[in-house]
């Protein structure tokens, strides 16, 4: 009888987890709750608390003697989040097609429904999938466009969407353009009326990126989708480094389909991403994977993905708990001050340069920085032998640059050794 009373305690348990006593609210959500009332309610009062910010950041696994600024790729998931993987992953190999299928299959709905409310839309618009790749291609490939519809996008893209729509042209002859930008920009109007006046009679789509991933560049979204829509056009837009990281509900962008990964800012387990596509829109795209009503209104058809990992999936409920512990808000704030604390300060260096705006309004998490005399890999390759700061080396149509990508587990010391670094790099450079 003992191990059958086990099987029920699990299954229970699980139950439990869905209906929102996850291993966060168990375990660190009365610590986060106590951090927030001795905190400021002011965000921007907030972002500066670093007594508040040391209980987060001892929340993630990162280890001391390696300074990880490379945010923008992929982010780490808090301590909670990797138990909850391995847990559901324990029990998955337990017993797969039950484990998986029966039980953990069942928090899916629970799942979309939290994320439509961090999204601030309606569940029956969001698909749970792996990534802003998947996401955006599923819309990409989906759409029903006809030889000689024209696509406008940027070259500054990401490179994974640029290539499926130079594939949509090749197979099906649709027109792919791109327009090009010299960031930063701190003009909204100058960046809608370059798309504006790429538009032709026969433009149907706009790909729009809302934080360029290579500079963090933030571009006025809902500006370019309303002169969009006052045109007849549907946009598209790349999310992958603006959700969990700004403070904003998607419905507001205006936009008519939006994709992301989880696993950047809102440190969402590995290998997971969100689709949201506006209700009345959703029959007219086809899934990119096969599905038994491909035309259907449903969004749950974008999730025919046959096998996948089920932990990873539930692992991003802890995730959610843990990014609403803190706060969008709150959280988007101490990481534009954590870009702002190291960027001002070697802004004015000799020899170096940054790339990226320092206005709210057109920055937050991301900033490129150069020194002269140095390739991007030459910095990067320095940064990391010499002082073991991890960044990204970046040399992308007109942009050259190291990224820099702090997060709320990043530390002012480790930001104080980047800037330190940078003095003596440039210093060095003959």
């Amino acid at each position: 009888m003992e191990p059958r009373r086990n099987f029920i305690k699990k299954a229970g348990a699980l139950a439990g987890v869905f209906a929102g006593y996850g291993i966060f609210n168990q375990l660190q959500a009365a610590q986060f709750s106590a951090a927030n009332a001795q905190t400021s309610a002011d965000p921007f009062v907030a972002a500066s608390d670093e007594d508040y910010w040391q209980i987060i950041q001892q929340a993630y696994s990162v280890p001391a003697n390696f300074i990880n600024l490379n945010n923008g790729g992929v982010s780490p998931s808090p301590i909670v989040v990797q138990q909850a993987v391995e847990r559901y992953n324990q029990l998955s190999n337990q017993g797969p097609s039950y484990f998986m299928w029966r039980i953990l299959d069942q928090g899916r709905e629970p799942l979309r429904r939290n994320l439509a409310l961090l999204a601030g839309c309606s569940p029956d618009e969001i698909a749970v999938n792996r990534n802003a790749t998947e996401a955006l291609n599923s819309v990409i490939f989906g759409l029903d466009l006809q030889r000689g519809d024209e696509v406008i996008g940027t070259k500054q893209d990401y490179p994974n969407m640029i290539q499926a729509w130079r594939q949509r042209a090749l197979r099906d002859g649709i027109v792919y353009k791109q327009i090009s930008f010299d960031f930063p920009i701190e003009d909204d109007d100058a960046i809608v009326k370059a798309f504006e006046k790429a538009i032709t009679p026969k433009t149907k789509i706009l790909h729009v990126t809302h934080i360029v991933n290579w500079v963090g560049q933030i571009l006025p979204v809902k500006k370019i989708c309303q002169m969009a829509h006052q045109r007849g056009l549907e946009v598209i837009v790349d999310g992958a480094h603006s959700f969990g990281l700004l403070d904003f509900a998607i419905p507001d962008l205006e936009c008519d389909y939006f994709g992301t990964s989880l696993h950047k800012f809102l440190s969402a387990p590995i290998g997971s991403g969100m689709l949201w596509i506006k209700k009345e829109k959703i029959s007219k795209v086809w899934p990119l994977v096969c599905n038994d009503k491909p035309q259907s209104p449903d969004i749950r058809k974008f999730e025919t993905l046959g096998t996948r990992s089920f932990p990873i999936e539930q692992g991003i409920g802890e995730a959610l708990a843990f990014h609403n512990a803190i706060g969008a808000k709150r959280k988007e704030e101490r990481i534009r001050y954590l870009k702002n604390y190291w960027a001002s300060r070697v802004k004015d260096i000799p020899g170096v340069q940054l790339h990226t705006s320092l206005q709210s309004a057109y920055s937050c998490a991301i900033c490129g920085v150069s020194v002269k005399g140095l390739t991007p890999a030459q910095l990067d390759q320095q940064l990391y032998n010499q002082y073991k700061i991890h960044t990204v080396g970046i040399v992308w149509e007109n942009i050259s640059c190291v990224r820099i990508t702090p997060h709320v587990y990043t530390r002012l010391s480790d930001l104080d050794t980047l800037v330190k670094a940078i003095q003596q790099i440039a210093a060095g450079v003959k």
